[in-house]
């Protein structure tokens, strides 16, 4: 899975840690992980909460939970499917709620804050990242930009959605609308590394969002864009390694 293998390391590792010293473990009995996809941030969960703590996992993609459950089936995890929407928990029973780059592709963010916001104990946290503008994600960025010669017709909303959600009052606002009162909102800069640009270049390509697209359209142009995406990263920053700059937001709600 080029999405797992490579994208992971290059883009969500650096995060993951993030988050996850993030964490008070001695403040967590229950935490609930959403939009868990292959077990990344998981795992470093299962770490950093005792063992005596519960943790489920969740995802709305059946797919994405199979190969996380693969991945860390040693581990007491609790594995589910879920739609971030409608949470099938009680109220006031969870203590700590994660979601890294999940949220920018829910539909209804207001309800699944307000879900979010009911199952949360008094006190309780919510944790969870979105990637800041494209322009601050340079490997992304040069990716996105190269992509677009192919894909003319790709509406601006889907090209940019994983980067959509950036707006610190639109986000202070929703999380204020549905009973969060402590909000805070850091921007954190951290490095999308490659041991060269050659492999960050057919893991981008090859496992992000456009692969499925331009292999229907015309599978000659995955080696096209792979060689042009090669090339601006080595002009960017470097080939070897390769070193690009990422921004995310990390956001802290307390119930």
């Amino acid at each position: 899975m080029h999405y797992d293998r490579y994208l992971g390391p290059l883009y969500f590792e650096p995060y993951a840690l993030e988050i996850a010293k993030r964490i008070d473990p001695s403040l967590v009995k229950i935490a609930l992980e959403i939009a868990c996809g292959t077990g990344r941030v998981t795992r470093h969960l299962r770490t950093i909460i005792p063992s005596t703590s519960k943790l489920i996992a969740s995802d709305i993609s059946p797919d994405m939970v199979g190969v996380a459950k693969e991945k860390l089936k040693t581990a007491d995890i609790d594995w589910q499917i879920f739609d971030a929407q409608d949470l099938p928990i009680d109220d006031n029973s969870i203590d700590l709620v994660v979601c890294c780059f999940g949220f920018m592709f829910v539909p209804d963010k207001l309800k699944a804050f307000s879900e979010i916001y009911r199952i949360l104990k008094p006190g309780g946290t919510f944790l969870f990242s979105t990637w800041d503008s494209l322009e601050f994600n340079g490997a992304s960025f040069v990716h996105r930009n190269a992509a677009r010669k192919y894909l003319e017709d790709l509406t601006p909303e889907s090209y940019l959605l994983p980067f959509s959600m950036n707006d610190d009052n639109m986000i202070k606002k929703a999380l204020r609308e549905v009973g969060f009162l402590s909000i805070i909102i850091e921007r954190v800069d951290k490095v999308a590394a490659s041991p060269t640009a050659k492999e960050a270049a057919f893991g981008i390509v090859r496992g992000g969002p456009f692969y499925n697209e331009l292999m229907k359209r015309n599978p000659a142009w995955i080696d096209e864009l792979q060689t042009a995406v090669e090339k601006e990263l080595v002009e960017k920053f470097g080939a070897s390694p390769m070193a690009a700059p990422m921004r995310a937001l990390v956001i802290d709600a307390k119930k």
